[in-house]
């Protein structure tokens, strides 16, 4: 037996596991295929709603969730919640178009750790994933 076959390669890039929560399939297309091709992030799976989201954290373990603020079933807000409950190491980060400071501090008081509004340039994404790993 080969005693390199399971090291590391020292100058491997280890990809960052991100689950992407939207209830609109055009913005988790595009962030699916956007976000590989921006920095060492694998898009491991997505979800429509936060009840879905919940379940596919659960079952897939990333180390991030982007996730909608609005959605049916269950919303981002209550979704972190429960995700950070089963994962505290989880980072949950809100990607929204509602902004206001009100949403920013009850996503904060979710567990979420950062606010990146729709439409904001793709590297405040990145930066928002970067920042906290």
């Amino acid at each position: 037996m080969d005693p390199n076959q399971n090291r590391v390669h020292p100058h491997a890039v280890r990809k960052i596991r991100v689950l992407i929560v939207d209830d609109m399939p055009q913005v988790r297309q595009e962030l699916r295929q956007l976000l590989p091709l921006l920095g060492a992030i694998e898009v491991v799976g997505e979800a429509g709603d936060g009840l879905e989201a919940v379940i596919q954290a659960q079952a897939l373990r990333p180390a991030v969730v982007i996730m909608d603020l609005e959605m049916p079933a269950l919303d981002g807000y209550e979704a972190a919640r429960r995700i950070k409950a089963r994962d505290p190491a989880c980072l949950v980060i809100a990607l929204t178009i509602h902004a206001s400071q009100a949403e920013r501090e009850r996503a904060l008081q979710a567990g979420m750790a950062e606010v990146v509004v729709k439409g904001a340039p793709l590297e405040e994404l990145l930066q928002a994933i970067g920042a906290h790993q």
